[in-house]
């Protein structure tokens, strides 16, 4: 099975590719070969191992996001600045590679000045969501280990910020006095519970974390509660931090299913109009985009 086309998600600790066709995706595949775990000259071995079966006769256009496009990463693609579409026809970076059997480009960042923010492959997923959903004007989360908010008007990123709330929450959880009081499980009524203090009152956050703990100790707070009303504590943090940000307006989530499930959730009880999409949809869709963008400028 040859690809036409390969588009690659390539994040700190993973590597996701789709082999695709005319009529859409035929194949995917993944591996542990995030940046993180790679030298700048690991990136295009890592690439044609996973890949190489999709490879034949002639070149195949790799399109890939993600930090593999950051300084640290294969090959950095310059950030661009917003207010701007997600992705540009003619603004993905060619990257010089080994193998006479490929193509590699890499879709850039984008960057906001003042208040500093950065983002890179969230911008490929913005794209894809508004690919599938033409004419949206609204706000655009994408909640995980650095969660983000973008603001969108017409078919413009117009502004974004990001919150560590995922990351946070792992540092907290594996690395903290919290994690001698925290298990596996869910327990939805303690997610609600954190949700509320986190959101009604945020500037308590750091109070009502080491509460967890007093807890546990002197109250016997159940470990599946505990972790999750510390998610339910992050995320409302994070709502009350962004509500400028959705407040009134429509919300498209793209993330995991758990993931956004719960900013769901947690948006319903604000009233927010949120509606969720596939994180691998948005990335497959965005990079789609700029590989028909790619081929117009061939012909």
């Amino acid at each position: 099975m040859k690809a036409d086309w390969i588009a690659v998600d390539w994040g700190t600790t993973h590597l996701r590719a789709f082999a695709m066709g005319p009529e859409g995706l035929r194949a995917e595949a993944a591996s542990d070969a995030g940046m993180a775990s790679l030298s700048r000259d690991g990136f295009e071995p890592a690439l044609i191992r996973l890949i190489a079966s999709w490879l034949g006769p002639g070149v195949t256009p790799v399109l890939a996001c993600g930090m593999v496009g950051s300084r640290q990463g294969w090959f950095e693609a310059p950030y661009r600045s917003v207010p701007c579409t997600p992705l540009e026809q003619g603004a993905l970076v060619r990257v010089p590679v080994r193998d006479p059997r490929i193509t590699l480009q890499i879709a850039p960042g984008l960057k906001q000045s003042a208040p500093a923010d950065v983002m890179r492959g969230e911008e490929t997923q913005i794209a894809g969501a508004l690919t599938l959903h033409p004419g949206f004007d609204g706000v655009i989360c994408l909640p995980g280990t650095h969660s983000k908010w973008a603001r969108i008007s017409a078919g413009e990123v117009v502004g974004f910020q990001t919150f560590l709330t995922g990351e946070m929450f792992a540092l907290l959880a594996d690395h903290s006095v919290l994690r001698h009081g925290l298990a596996d499980g869910w327990d939805e009524p303690a997610f609600d519970a954190g949700l509320a203090e986190g959101r009604n009152r945020p500037e308590r956050l750091l109070a009502q974390l080491f509460r967890l703990r007093a807890e546990g100790l002197i109250a016997t707070l159940p470990g599946a509660a505990a972790r999750s009303r510390l998610s339910g504590l992050l995320i409302g943090a994070e709502l009350a931090a962004a509500r400028a940000w959705w407040l009134g307006l429509p919300v498209l989530l793209i993330g995991s299913d758990r993931l956004t499930a719960l900013y769901a959730r947690a948006l319903s009880a604000e009233a927010a109009d949120t509606r969720a999409l596939s994180a691998t949809d948005c990335t497959i869709a965005g990079l789609a985009l700029a590989a028909g963008a790619l081929s117009k400028a061939a012909e």
